[in-house]
Order: structure tokens, then sequence, then C-alpha cells
């Protein structure tokens, strides 16, 4: 909307871009093959691409262990495919968010292995090294994210290091100011590259506790859980601390025009809040990722969304995400009919919408065979992986669905024949002909992108609410269950049907106050003022 902050009006889609589309032939998405697919994005409607991790690495975390924050990994193509990429997006106004992995590095990252090379190199307290106990034991309890001891011990210096994550990713020290100063230039890099803004990785890690006290027991662990959730982590993240470096963040961002900063951040809603800093001076957006995991119902949906609007900031601007690199599709948590709903709930709520590539084709949960498993997370704790939500994009009706010429990295849908760009594109009925739709309505109607929130009606498996900008006021209604049901509507205005879930429906004026709406149906609802026309 003109004159509106492109981040707040627009929409972000975000691709996994060993999986989006392959150039070279050699079965792994690369930079050049997302270029040669800015149109679709272009024609899909979004305003933004955020690219997970392109940095050079050794791939252990599959980009999320970074060897050299300043340069492209060469399986994604290099820093000139970079540049044309972004100036070919901006050339179709599609913006360019870039992942920006800061809590840890890769272990062959030049500053990890100065570090390490002695106890008093002049790096090593850009990283987290403690001696064991005199048992022998690690430092403390903490446990890492994919399971196991969050220490490993380096024989050659007789200290351990701390890595959140695998021991090919050591934790950087941020509470070091040479660190913090390192990583602030590689943000100016990539901005001075031309970058819109970042999506910063695990934000709320940065800083641990300073004197490394064990987190207690988790009381609410279930045995076979993720081992991670054995303790609370009340010493290794989230710590008051962290703000400064949110804060720093944004001032780097704020030094240049319109660019976005986006915290992925896994707690409670009263912490998530706090990282909108103080009077705003923190993430411009700090993931919001209540839809990913509350129960698919009605009731619950419309709390949550209450009390997340309840509880933002004075002018903090809301965001709502479905599916991302590290959960389970929402096709495959919800099913295909309520993948539908889910669409018309995630496009249509007040604040900045993230998609997930392959969302809009229907993409649900893909098998991956044994042998094929690419995540390290599997491999430690296995049913815990994250590839059947990373697997390459299908774009047409060919063997390897348009996305390589070679053999993909990971399988693709048995179901790709169908469930593809090309054959879902021009059907009206399709899914991806209703995100098209979503999104087209998002920016004829400021309602839908920048109106107010208010609830109108929640019962059983129906939710109803309304987005209202000036004159315009739309209506949602959502059918969360499979049977059909009766609405009623405000009986002082007429009211004509924008948007079905089903793809009919289309310019129908509901009578008599009440509408019918089928199961697994969301509708958008345009409020007319009555005449004898629409009576």
């Amino acid at each position: 909307m003109p004159g509106e902050l492109w981040w707040k009006a627009g929409t972000v889609y975000q691709i996994y871009p060993r999986s989006f589309q392959d150039a070279n032939g050699d079965g792994v998405g690369d930079l050049k093959g997302i270029t040669a697919r800015l149109d679709y994005l272009a024609w899909l409607g979004v305003d933004a691409l955020w690219l997970s991790p392109v940095c050079r690495s050794p791939m252990a975390d599959y980009g999320y262990d970074v060897s050299d924050y300043c340069d492209i990994d060469p399986l994604f193509g290099t820093l000139a495919d970079f540049d044309a990429l972004v100036a070919e997006a901006h050339r179709r106004r599609l913006r360019v968010i870039m992942d920006f992995v800061p809590n840890h590095t890769s272990i062959a990252h030049p500053w990890f292995r100065e570090s390490r090379a002695s106890r008093d190199n002049a790096r090593r307290d850009w990283y987290i090294w403690r001696d064991p106990k005199p048992d022998g034991a690690p430092p403390n309890n903490w446990v890492s994210n994919f399971g196991g001891p969050a220490w490993t011990l380096d024989p050659a210096t007789g200290q351990s290091y701390y890595h959140a994550f695998l021991k090919e990713q050591p934790d950087l020290n941020w509470r070091n100011p040479e660190v913090r100063r390192a990583m602030l230039d590689v943000l100016r890099f990539w901005l001075d590259r031309g970058v819109d803004g970042f999506r910063v990785d695990v934000i709320w890690h940065l800083i641990k506790d300073a004197a490394l006290r064990d987190n207690p027991p988790n009381p609410d662990y279930v045995p076979g859980d993720a081992e991670i959730n054995s303790l609370t982590p009340l010493y290794s993240a989230d710590q008051p601390e962290v703000m400064e470096v949110v804060a720093e963040m944004r001032a780097v961002l704020d030094g240049y025009d319109e660019r976005v900063l986006i915290g992925e951040i896994y707690l409670p809603l009263e912490r998530l809040m706090a990282y909108y800093g103080v009077d705003l001076s923190g993430a411009h957006l700090p993931f919001n990722f209540q839809l990913i995991q509350a129960r698919w119902h009605a009731e619950t949906i419309a709390a949550l969304v209450a009390e997340y609007e309840a509880a933002l900031p004075e002018g903090g601007w809301p965001n709502w995400v479905l599916g991302n690199h590290d959960q389970p599709r929402i096709a495959a948590r919800v099913g295909a009919a309520q993948a539908r709903v889910a669409a018309v709930l995630l496009l249509t709520l007040r604040g900045t919408p993230t998609l997930y590539y392959g969302d809009e084709i229907g993409l649900a949960r893909v098998p991956i065979p044994p042998g094929r498993a690419r995540d390290p997370w599997e491999r430690n704790e296995p049913g815990r992986g994250r590839d059947p939500a990373r697997t390459p994009m299908q774009w047409d009706r060919t063997p390897r669905a348009g996305f390589s010429s070679a053999e993909p990295w990971l399988p693709l849908d048995p179901g790709a024949a169908t469930c593809n760009v090309e054959v879902l594109r021009d059907d009206p009925g399709s899914i991806l002909t209703l995100y098209r739709r979503l999104l087209a309505l998002r920016r004829e109607h400021a309602a839908l992108s920048l109106g107010l929130y208010r609830a109108v009606f929640v019962a059983r498996d129906v939710l109803v609410y309304e987005r209202a900008h000036g004159d315009e006021v739309l209506h949602i209604l959502l059918n969360f269950g499979h049977a059909p049901c009766t609405v009623p509507l405000p009986p002082d205005h007429a009211w004509r049907v924008l948007l079905s879930s089903s793809g009919s429906r289309i310019a129908e004026r509901p009578a008599d106050g009440h509408l019918a709406l089928a199961g697994d149906e969301a509708l958008v609802l345009l409020r007319e003022p009555l005449s004898p026309e629409n009576v």
C-alpha cells in the first residue's frame, strides 16, 4: 500500500534454497535456480523472499554451520550470482531477506580454528570455553538441541566448548564486544549489497548466563520426548542482556532505508513480546509461531489470536506463520481440506504473514525412505528429522518435477505428477489458485493488509472475525469442522462473497441474515450497504 512500510503491508515467502530449483544439474537447488523462478513469485503475488542460509558452510547442518559469513557457498553459486538474484528480484519489486546465523559458527570457521589453537589465543574468548568438572564431567548439565551433551572436550587444550546444537556448531560468545562488532559488520556487508532485511536464527540463544549455571529439570518432561525438553532452559537462553544485542542489530538496520529485522524466537508469549524492545527498538517482527504449535480448533485459535493481539506492545506489528523448514507442513498437520482453511486464516489475520514454499501447492509430509535421511537431528534422535518438510519444490509433470535434471538430494512426493505448479496453476479450484487469490485480495483491500482486527463469533467449529479499514469492512468465516453449518450475519448490511476456499460461490449474496458454510470451508465476505438490488 502506498505510504506504508513494505514489510507491514506485504507478505514473505520462505525459500529453502537446496530445494527450490536446481540450475546446474547436481540435484541441489541454487541461486541461479531461484533467479529463474522469480517470475513465479511475482505471479503468485508475494512481496519478499526469505532465503534460508546460503553462506559458505561445510553443511553439517545444511548451512546453519557457517564458515564464512561474507561469501556464498559454491554449492549455491557465487557472490555475483547472489548480486544478480537481488537485482532481478528488485526489478520485479520483490524484496530479499537473508538468513543470519549469529549464535554459532562452523568448527571450520577461521575464528574457531584460532580460538581452539591455544588457551591464550587472541580469539579464545570469542567462543565459550570452560574446564570440565574435577570428575571429567561437562562444565554443566546443558543439553544440545539435537540431543546429547552440549559440551565437547578439546583434548589439545583440555577445555570443553559449548554448542547449543551440533558439536560442529560452536556457540559464539556474544558477551565479547569484539564478537559483536565483527557480526554487526557482517550485517553491513550484506545490507550494502542490497538485501532488504534479515531473519535472525535462534536470536533468543545469543546470551547465556554469565555463571553458566545448571538448568533445572523440566517437571513437565515426558520420557520419549526430545532430550532438549528434559530441562527448563532457564540459563542457556533468553537472558536479559540479549535485548542489548537485538537493539544493536536493529540500530544497524535503521541506518538503511526500510530494512526489516525478523527474529526466530520459540518462547512463551510474554517473553516473545519483550523482543520488540523498549520503545520498539528491537526486532520489527519477533516470529509468532502460535499457529504452528496450537491445537487446530476454532475456539483455541480464537483465544490465541485474542491473547496475542492483547499482548502486543503499543505500535508493535503482528505477524503469523503456518510452517517453516523446522516444522511439519501444515497439510501434514491438519489434512488437505483444512490446509485451505489455514491458508485463509494466515492471509486474513492482522499482520505480516510468512508462507513456506510448497504449502501453496498442498505439499504435505513427504516419505523419506531408509538411507535417504539427511537431517543430523534424525541421525541423533530418530523420528524427529525435518527432511519431510524440506523436499524439492514440484514444478511440472516431468519425472523430476522440473526441479532438476539429476536425482534430487531428497525424494519428491509420490504424487508429484499431480501436485505441482503446472497442473494446479490453471485449475480454478486448486489450492494454488486459492493462495494466489488470497494474495491478490490483500493487495486490493487495505482492510486485509492493514486493517483492524475484531473477533465477531466463535462457537464449536466456526470462527468469524472482522477486518476493517476506513469504510471497508470484511468478515472472514472459517469452518474448522467437517460438517456443514449455518452462520448468522449482521442484518443491517448486505454481504457479498469475495472468496471461498473451495473456489466457488464468488459474488454470492447470502439472504435472510444467515449463510450456509460447507464443511472445511472458509469464506471472505465484503460488507455492502442495503439496497433494493441486494436485499
